[in-house]
């Protein structure tokens, strides 16, 4: 089964007036949707974009794995077990929040700062946090968040290439930037595909092109309270 989400389709959010512009695929904050809440392990995807000197304060986490990728810019990234640390374009980050954690971030750099940010339930709760960066992500993966049973793919595909997506038992493919096709359908920045045991599919490169794909497993992770 496969399920088109157009990028026109996320949820807004974020404060423009603070540099702040979000938009969200699944359930988030006030806007409730019960038939959007997750995708296998994935509870949710976000587009941000923060302007130079916006950022979101300090705030809680737990009981999720957070990965994060740089689309452009550098994030800052500050956290309640002392890990600071600044996140460039091509990097990934995962702050895997367990009991409870506490994180700063922030466009403190000069350029408009772009990421994704997208978390997983995990399969146990509780827990102490954790943290990491895999620079030059592109190239290191799969990257696989073992709290989560769930694997990251990086593509990059030149125009006229094909970017294979794993046999899985849910999939879920996020166009960071270009453009693509499958059976006919075209594929923009922004868009999402949800694809339920897929086999063999390859997405076509109209453009040069960036695609997180998340390989997951059958069950989703527990519904937390």
């Amino acid at each position: 089964m496969t399920d088109i989400r157009r990028a026109d389709e996320r949820y807004p959010g974020g404060d423009a007036a603070a540099g702040i512009v979000s938009r969200h695929a699944f359930s988030f904050g006030p806007h409730y949707d019960p038939g959007n809440l997750r995708f296998g392990a994935l509870i949710a995807c976000n587009e941000e974009r923060l302007a130079p000197g916006a950022g979101f304060d300090e705030h809680p986490h737990s009981h999720t794995e957070i990965v994060t990728w740089v689309a452009e810019g550098e994030l800052t990234h500050r956290d309640s077990a002392g890990h600071e640390t600044v996140v460039r374009a091509g990097d990934l980050q995962r702050l895997s929040a367990a009991g409870g954690v506490r994180h700063v971030e922030r466009n403190d750099g000069a350029a408009p700062l772009t990421f994704v940010q997208m978390w997983l339930a995990p399969r146990e709760s509780g827990g102490e946090p954790s943290y990491e960066v895999v620079r030059n992500a592109a190239g290191r993966t799969p990257y696989a968040v073992p709290g989560a049973d769930s694997v990251l793919h990086v593509r990059r595909p030149a125009a006229g290439e094909e970017a294979e997506v794993p046999d899985a038992a849910r999939v879920y493919v996020h166009v960071v930037r270009g453009r693509l096709r499958r059976d006919g359908a075209e594929l923009a920045e922004g868009d999402a595909l949800r694809l339920t045991e897929p086999r063999g599919v390859r997405l076509q490169a109209l453009t040069d092109a960036e695609l997180l794909l998340w390989e997951m497993p059958p069950e989703p992770g527990p519904r937390l309270p």
